[in-house]
């Protein structure tokens, strides 16, 4: 079975008022990528993953005029995808949603929100991810009230076979300084807003324990936006939000490859799945953001990790047509887990 998780820039720009995909010669939000390039360009990548389940982060918009289930549906019929039915968790004001693609004659996959309703005033431990969280950011003796900007999705997913384990999609983001008055208040923000992060990474954990001591098993799939040697941060706080989601040290590990390895040799090359422009030094920035993490158990079941990276891969590389699809598609490039379930 094939599990993937995909990062897709500017999917929302590709579906007009009835969730239909515009294939059209307008800007899709990708630089110098008409929408109709880019939708082909995802078509040629989902094709290619031809996966069982796959992650979709920043998944079209949902809310009163759209429906992200009807807009992925929708791009599964436009490409014949077997991946072809879509559950989505919490809503957000974003337009990024969370949402997962799945092949329904391989598993059935259900949003299955875990822990309390916090209410208004927030609650300790691990509420549900659409609630408030109360923890102590800044060690001043006084709880702050932590919220997701994008809930996690959690699901209860069984396949063909009977075997039952737990998915949880996650799009952590640490928002840029907006507002700044000058430099040393934009320091001030960056920190704070990392924080907050730091703390949602802390509640995922907190729900990843309650899963884990429960003996079911699970994976953890999306975007941490945070990783070792990303950002001058990590030496301020110690601790990527990676490292806490992993939770190594803990009683219930989790485990990808590519973590692993980032982790181990900072100072030598590491894998990466995204590649952003940056404009003001003329220079392309890779950084590694995507993981499919695995309990023990899982990892007992002969996972297979690859990044589809189209100047890192051999094979992407080698087949013309799916590497510029991969450029053109997104700035995030697709994750897979190949796993006996």
């Amino acid at each position: 079975m094939r599990i993937a998780t995909y990062n897709v820039e500017w999917f929302a720009s590709l579906f007009d008022a009835q969730d239909r995909l515009i294939e059209d010669d307008q800007s899709s939000g990708r630089w110098n990528v008409t929408r109709a390039r880019q939708t082909a360009a995802l078509g040629t990548v989902f094709r290619a993953l031809d996966a069982d389940a796959i992650m979709v982060v920043e998944a079209p918009d949902a809310g009163r005029k759209h429906s992200t289930v009807t807009a992925l549906e929708h791009f599964a019929a436009r490409f014949d995808l077997r991946a072809r039915e879509a559950v989505m968790g919490f809503a957000n004001d974003t337009q990024q949603e969370i949402a997962l693609l799945y092949d329904p004659d391989m598993m059935t996959a259900i949003h299955d929100p875990q822990g309390n309703s916090s209410g208004r005033d927030g609650a300790r431990g691990a509420p549900r991810f659409d609630g408030s969280l109360l923890i102590d950011l800044d060690i001043d003796a006084t709880e702050d009230r932590v919220v997701f900007s994008k809930p996690p999705i959690e699901l209860a997913v069984t396949t063909r076979s009977g075997f039952a384990f737990r998915m949880i999609g996650a799009h952590l983001k640490s928002k840029a300084p907006h507002g700044a008055r000058n430099d040393a208040h934009a320091m001030q923000i960056a920190i704070a807003n990392r924080r907050k992060q730091l703390a949602q990474a802390i509640w995922l954990r907190a729900r990843i324990d309650a899963h884990l001591a429960d003996e079911t098993p699970l994976m953890l799939l999306g975007d941490l936006n945070d990783g070792p040697g990303l950002d001058a941060f990590e030496n301020l706080f110690g601790r990527s939000s990676v490292e806490i989601v992993l939770g190594a040290e803990g009683a219930y590990p989790l485990f990808d490859p590519h973590a692993a390895r980032a982790l181990g040799q900072r100072l030598a090359a590491m894998p990466t799945t995204s590649r952003f422009w940056i404009a003001p030094e003329k220079r392309f920035l890779q950084a590694l953001l995507d993981y499919i993490m695995v309990c023990p158990r899982l990892r007992a079941k002969s996972p297979r990790w690859r990044i589809w990276h189209p100047l890192d891969d051999p094979t992407c590389w080698g087949d013309v047509e799916l590497r510029e699809a991969l450029i053109a598609a997104s700035d995030h490039f697709p994750v897979t887990l190949d796993i006996d379930l």
